[in-house]
């Protein structure tokens, strides 16, 4: 376990220059906001799955949550 933290510190030194001297970087983006808010959605529709138990509940909420997740992202 020691050996996989270690190795996991040691990639994200090596990787937090890499990015930060990456050309045209820019900190924010319709894409990377998309995954954030995927990743986001899919949490919170769990967390109704995990809370209620309710099958059409969570099927409602797999629609309406990303859905309104989509709406939000900004315009380019």
């Amino acid at each position: 376990m020691n050996r996989f933290v270690a190795a996991l510190w040691a990639s994200l030194i090596w990787m937090v220059p890499t990015m930060a001297w990456a050309e045209e970087s820019h900190g924010y983006s319709r894409g990377n906001a998309f995954v954030y808010y995927a990743v986001i959605a899919a949490i919170l529709v769990y967390g109704v799955h995990d809370t209620f138990r309710i099958r059409t509940l969570t099927w409602a909420a797999a629609v309406v949550i990303p859905l309104s997740f989509y709406l939000m992202l900004p315009v380019k």
